[in-house]
């Protein structure tokens, strides 16, 4: 009997069109839960099994990697209430689910890491690669490096099958409000734009990030490796914010501020996290002016990663889904 596999972090963005995708192609797809969260676009997918238990409650999870061949760690928090939280769901709760995994004999983890585990560019001109030093930013960013660490440390200890997929900014269909609403701030013309605009931000289309899950789980190569999964190339901040203009048909006049006032709020929120509270405003305005440029080259060459979507296809189709679904 064929076994199943597991999807964390569903209902959720990547997590509900992951499982999607694999109910389409015909596989068994547990997903784990947390009661009170409404999961109506899960039970709308024929022959989903539904585990109800608390990532961050080990005791809420026995049995749920029973008979799963693989899990994919999707689950994630990237603006919680406190600093606190990162660590609680992002490294706590990832061992969690390592534990049962080993208790399971599940053969492959695939774990949802994010670029802030290796943090920034540290020139313009040079891509991030998976070579590259590890300067994870802010908390957000430590609790994804070190859940990295965490995984490696189980696949050394115990045989568990790993790959480490670290993605970027997603866009997509289903976008979140906080994706919705930096629509609507370009949408009346007047964005704000820190610095000049010019700096590199790989993107990660939702579908791609989702096709290179699935190379993750059969690759034999992709034991114990990380990958940078990304578009096929970065785009500048100006280019990204005059593509979703584009869609909308506005004249675009940005409000150029200076680069500094970015930098100041990356302090504030650092100084913030240390205290143990985050915002997202300081967090999201602070990096604005930051390269996070990747290079996707090991993951072509090594997964057959081969992403079909790129900037100006993927918003136009993020906009008819927000404008279809009255989110805009």
């Amino acid at each position: 009997m064929k076994k199943k596999v597991l999807v964390t972090g569903a209902p959720g963005w990547l997590g509900t069109r992951l499982v999607e995708d694999l109910v389409n192609k015909k596989r068994k797809v547990r997903c784990l839960v947390l009661r009170g969260i409404d999961v109506s676009d899960l039970t709308k997918l024929k022959g989903v099994e539904l585990f109800y238990g608390d990532i961050t409650k080990p005791s809420t999870l026995e049995g749920v990697t029973k008979d799963v061949e693989t899990v994919f760690h999707c689950i994630g928090i990237i603006h919680p209430k406190t600093a606190k939280g990162f660590f609680e769901i992002n490294y706590n709760g990832t061992r969690n689910i390592l534990n049962q995994c080993i208790k399971n004999s599940v053969k492959r983890f695939i774990h949802i890491s994010s670029n802030a585990a290796q943090g920034f560019n540290l020139s313009r001109d040079k891509l991030m690669d998976e070579n590259g030093p590890m300067r994870p930013e802010s908390n957000y960013g430590l609790s994804k490096y070190r859940a990295e660490k965490l995984i490696d440390y189980f696949h050394k200890r115990y045989g568990l099958e790993t790959v480490i997929l670290r993605p970027c900014l997603f866009y997509g269909i289903r976008q979140p409000s906080r994706f919705t609403k930096f629509m609507n701030m370009v949408r009346s013309g007047r964005p704000l734009v820190f610095g000049s605009g010019k700096n590199l931000r790989s993107m990660t289309h939702i579908d791609n990030l989702v096709q290179a899950c699935l190379l993750a789980e059969k690759s034999k190569k992709a034991n114990c490796k990380v990958y940078w999964i990304a578009d096929k190339k970065p785009y500048t901040t100006i280019e990204i914010i005059r593509t979703i203009a584009d869609e909308f048909n506005v004249k675009l006049k940005p409000i150029y501020l200076p680069e500094f006032l970015s930098r100041v709020c990356e302090q504030i929120d650092i100084l913030l996290g240390n205290m143990g509270f985050y915002s997202l405003n300081f967090h999201v305005v602070g990096e604005s002016y930051r390269n996070i440029g990747c290079s996707i080259k090991k993951a072509e060459e090594e997964l057959g990663y081969k992403p079909k979507f790129y900037l100006k296809k993927g918003i136009k189709e993020a906009v008819d889904w927000a404008r279809e679904n009255k989110v805009l």
